[in-house]
């Protein structure tokens, strides 16, 4: 037999230091770790958007505050507008098919949107003269002999 034959043992086992097989291990050590599943991206997408805190949705759906925010940062920073988005387009979907309230619901939205967006600003008349730093404005009084202290009096 050759050595690797007599350190493995006859079944092809590997042997510790006592010559005993080593048995594979049942079980990994520490905490398993979490499984992100696309149920539980949009319970939190919808409870996000239905205002619950962080706490409150990891309390419910069994994970640590840490976690939650690790696995699910998208859905808890922009939760409210995934599920606007996704009515929206359902609502939209709907009108194509000729649904009139549909309609009526993407006409009224496409009105409040263009009345929410911001108007041009017109550039202002008179600009504001520049305003000088701290040392600039100094020189400028220097030049002038305008001053802002009573030193002027007190050295005549």
């Amino acid at each position: 037999m050759s050595e690797k034959s007599d350190l493995e043992g006859e079944e092809g086992l590997e042997l510790d230091l006592f010559g005993k097989p080593i048995a594979p291990i049942k079980d990994r050590r520490g905490r398993p770790s979490y499984a992100k599943v696309a149920e539980n991206q949009e319970l939190v997408t919808v409870l996000r958007c239905a205002g619950w805190n962080h706490e409150r949705i990891a309390r419910y759906i069994g994970c640590d505050e840490k976690t939650l925010r690790k696995h699910f940062s998208r859905e808890l920073d922009a939760g409210a507008d995934i599920v606007e988005a996704e009515a929206l387009m359902v609502t939209y979907k709907r009108m194509r098919q000729g649904n009139s309230v549909a309609t009526g619901r993407i006409l009224d939205l496409a009105d409040k949107a263009q009345l929410a967006a911001p108007q041009r600003r017109q550039p202002a008349k008179d600009p504001k003269p520049e305003k000088l730093g701290k040392k600039a404005q100094l020189d400028e009084d220097a030049k002038t002999g305008h001053q802002n202290s009573d030193w002027g009096n007190l050295l005549q």
